[in-house]
C-alpha cells in the first residue's frame, strides 16, 4: 500500500518558501511544492495569481475571526478540502468553473449534513462493530 505514496516524485514534498505581501506586510510562507501547485490551480480558476489568492485567503481568514497563527497549516487544509470537495462532486473538476461562482453556503450546508450523518451514534456503533468483526 505505501508504495503508492513513497513512490511519488520526491520534489512533491520538497519545501519551498515563497515571499509575498499580505495586507501590506512582507512575509514568507513555507509549503511543500505539492501544495503550491494546488494553490496555483485554485487561483487560476478565479483569475488570481498565487500571491493574490494567498492574500485573499489571509484577509478573509482574519475577517472570519480565525487565528492566523499557523497560516501554512490553514493553506494545506484549503488544498485538501479543495481536492476532497472535487471528489464529492461539489467543485467541478473542469477548471473553467470559478470557485467564486459556486454557492458556498449550499456546499457547506451539504457538507455539514454529511458530517452529521457520519457522526450519529448508530453510525459509530455500526462502524465499531464492523471494525471488531474484522479484527
Amino acid at each position: 500500500m505505501c508504495r503508492l505514496f513513497i513512490g511519488a516524485e520526491p520534489q512533491l514534498w520538497e519545501p519551498q518558501t515563497r515571499s509575498m505581501r499580505l495586507d501590506g506586510v512582507c512575509t514568507s510562507v513555507r509549503l511543500e511544492r505539492f501544495f503550491w501547485a494546488i494553490l496555483e490551480e485554485i487561483g487560476r480558476r478565479d483569475g488570481l495569481t498565487l500571491s493574490q489568492l494567498v492574500a485573499r485567503l489571509s484577509r478573509e481568514c482574519a475577517e472570519a475571526g480565525h487565528d492566523p497563527a499557523n497560516f501554512a497549516s490553514f493553506l494545506r487544509v484549503c488544498c485538501g478540502r479543495y481536492q476532497a470537495l472535487q471528489l464529492m462532486g461539489e467543485i467541478p473538476v473542469t477548471q473553467n468553473v470559478s470557485i467564486g461562482s459556486l454557492d458556498s453556503e449550499r456546499i457547506l450546508e451539504r457538507e455539514r449534513r454529511r458530517h452529521a450523518v457520519a457522526l450519529t451514534p448508530s453510525r459509530r456503533q455500526a462502524e465499531a462493530a464492523s471494525f471488531s468483526a474484522t479484527s
